[in-house]
């Protein structure tokens, strides 16, 4: 039996709850990231938000992409009072600092992924929001996913048995141009990528003993990419890999997450865009029919809408988010 528990109904309740309420002020702080635009979308598409601008700070080059959203300044976004929510989509490079000054400045901050290479800088944002009493929410889009939500569901449960195993694919294929931001980070894709599956990784499993990678560049490009790129996570009694690559031709079609248990096996492959959940609890594998859930970033969006204006708890700890950052900057050997 397929559980929803509590989840399935976070978008729901997170939208009865804040219908009646007056929409949230939020901003865009930053376009460079890969995510900017479908960000931009939902935030002017959820009623329980008002997309009061966009900031193109990190690459102010790139705003025509913004959808036509109201182009605000630096100081525009920081000093109105009436901005709750900042969402910092700019380049990796920037983005923690951008999440600084936001905190600096009381307000709520949706951060995508990566938050930078510096963990002690994400120590000292965590910290300062809650002094702030701010929340600061990562977007780790697949947390929210159905079928892999409801795989780490089943696997917390108990259903699975122990797990003595987890693996991880996120291929993306990349571009010449694409490549080059990411070639100055000695982890490469698995920096880009790799942080994805890291986090739902420890939501299976907990904090892991010790964590390595190995960061290799095959490519045919001559960037010094770490295009093909592989992460081992140990645990008490299981271990889990992730592997990256910037080389598999339709990557996005292969993405799979797999845990392994003593009573079956949680297999969602692929997992882009909707993804697709297969059980083997040792009578074979079948198709598990799973109810649709909204779109990745509506739910993170609708999480935070309760989180700002019903006091909830977000599903994720700072103390999560940082044991996944620095299993991250561990196994790209940045730490």
């Amino acid at each position: 039996m397929l559980h929803r528990r509590g989840f399935l109904g976070l978008a729901g309740a997170a939208a009865l709850a804040s219908a009646a309420e007056k929409p949230i002020r939020a901003a865009v702080y930053g376009v460079g990231h890969a995510h900017a635009r479908a960000k931009i979308r939902v935030l002017d598409k959820l009623p329980q938000f008002e997309l009061v601008g966009v900031c193109p700070r990190d690459v102010p080059e790139r705003f025509d992409e913004s959808g036509g959203a109201p182009r605000l300044t630096r100081e525009e976004i920081l000093e109105d009072p009436s901005i709750e929510l900042v969402a910092v989509e700019a380049e990796v490079r920037v983005n923690l600092e951008y999440a600084h000054e936001a905190v600096e400045a009381g307000k709520f901050v949706h951060l995508d992924k990566s938050p930078g290479a510096d963990l002690d800088s994400l120590r000292r944002l965590f910290a300062r929001a809650a002094q702030q009493d701010r929340i600061v929410q990562m977007g780790y889009m697949w947390r929210y996913h159905t079928a892999m939500r409801t795989a780490v569901e089943m696997a917390k449960g108990g259903e699975l048995g122990d797990v003595y195993m987890v693996r991880a694919t996120i291929n993306k294929p990349m571009s010449a141009a694409d490549r080059l931001p990411l070639a100055i980070f000695p982890g490469g894709m698995m920096f880009e990528m790799g942080g994805h599956m890291i986090d739902r990784i420890v939501d299976v499993l907990g904090a892991p003993k010790s964590a390595w990678g190995k960061m290799r560049h095959d490519g045919p490009f001559d960037d010094g990419l770490a295009d093909n790129t592989l992460a081992v996570l140990e645990f008490d009694h299981a271990m889990a890999e992730v592997y990256v690559a910037a080389l598999q031709p339709n990557g996005n079609s292969y993405r799979t997450f797999q845990i392994l248990g003593t009573k079956g096996t949680a297999t969602v492959q692929p997992f882009s865009p909707d993804g697709h959940l297969t059980l083997d609890m040792g009578s074979g594998p079948r198709q598990a029919e799973l109810e649709v859930a909204a779109p990745s970033y509506e739910t993170d969006f609708l999480e935070m809408a309760g989180v700002i204006r019903d006091g909830k708890r977000p599903l994720y700890s700072a103390r999560h988010d940082l044991t996944v950052q620095e299993m991250l900057l561990r196994v790209c050997g940045m730490l």
